[in-house]
């Protein structure tokens, strides 16, 4: 039964899913090793009723945990020597899993003493707010751990999708990565600017996705016509596998986006920008409660 859950990083990220286990009644313990970053969680804390307790001390953050949640920098290295030193300090049935974007628990599991206790559970940024999860575990993973996981999850008030298999990024971001990919591509040939790739999105695409997933919007437009719209347009599509230009331009220049001030668009105020988007966000995700729940109701 998990009972007290340890959280290791308190970026963007691990803050965020420390505050949700904590809001829901859980023991949350979270290590961050840098101290300047520890203050300023501390001083962020110390203006709600959050209870997590904050340690820059690794062993006393992952001893008593039942759940252990990796939420460090999306590099490898750093990564495995995290599980290096959680080895010898995790209680034996403990277990761990990855909030990582990206690599295939294979990968970071490979040789651990504790690769069958180990999983995937992938938060959406902003955790707090997005319901998905991702969660995939290793084939001799045993199932009670994920069955367990996905229930705690969903006492908190998330959605957890159990992969069938373990693949690199997962289902999410290979999504967001084939559109992004075909977006620069427009984008990259001057078929149209970054503001009008947008709004199709925004305003088309986005809209109906958030309602229903791919495959639902193919039954309901035809396989017949998507049988059509495939063999026309899949041999026209962006088949690019390196890094889109406008993208590592920008980044050598160290436009970053919202965290520098400008990327794509220009941002004034990083935090209203920040601010603005999670509360549409909050507003989309109560329309869809809503909706739900009024189609529940009938």
């Amino acid at each position: 039964m998990i009972e007290h859950i340890g959280v290791l990083g308190a970026g963007t990220m691990g803050l965020a899913i420390a505050s949700l286990f904590a809001e829901h009644g859980y023991e949350v313990s979270l290590y961050e090793p840098n101290d300047e970053m520890l203050r300023s969680v501390k001083n962020r804390l110390n203006k709600g009723t959050l209870n997590i307790q904050l340690t820059n001390n690794f062993e006393k953050a992952v001893a008593k945990a039942d759940l252990i949640i990796e939420s460090v920098p999306e590099q490898l290295t750093v990564k495995r020597e995290v599980y290096r030193q959680l080895a010898s300090a995790i209680r034996h049935e403990a277990i761990v899993a990855s909030n990582t974007s990206t690599f295939p628990l294979q990968t970071l599991a490979q040789e651990l003493p504790f690769a069958n206790q180990m999983v995937i559970v992938h938060f959406f940024n902003p955790a707090h707010l997005i319901p998905l999860v991702e969660m995939v575990g290793l084939p001799a993973t045993p199932p009670s751990i994920l069955e367990e996981l996905a229930a705690l999850l969903r006492k908190c008030g998330k959605t957890p999708v159990v992969l069938n298999k373990d693949i690199p990024g997962f289902i999410a971001n290979r999504l967001q990565a084939a559109l992004m990919r075909e977006a620069c591509y427009l984008l990259d040939n001057g078929v149209a600017n970054a503001a009008q790739i947008d709004t199709v999105v925004s305003e088309g695409l986005g809209l109906r996705w958030a309602i229903k997933g791919p495959f639902e919007i193919a039954d309901l437009g035809g396989l017949d016509i998507w049988a059509k719209v495939t063999g026309q347009l899949f041999p026209a599509l962006s088949i690019s596998t390196d890094t889109p230009g406008t993208i590592e331009k920008m980044v050598a220049c160290g436009d970053l986006g919202v965290k520098s001030g400008s990327g794509y668009y220009q941002y004034d105020d990083p935090d209203a920008a920040a601010a603005d988007m999670n509360k549409n966000l909050q507003r989309l995700i109560a329309w869809k409660q809503n909706g739900n729940d009024e189609l529940n109701d009938n």
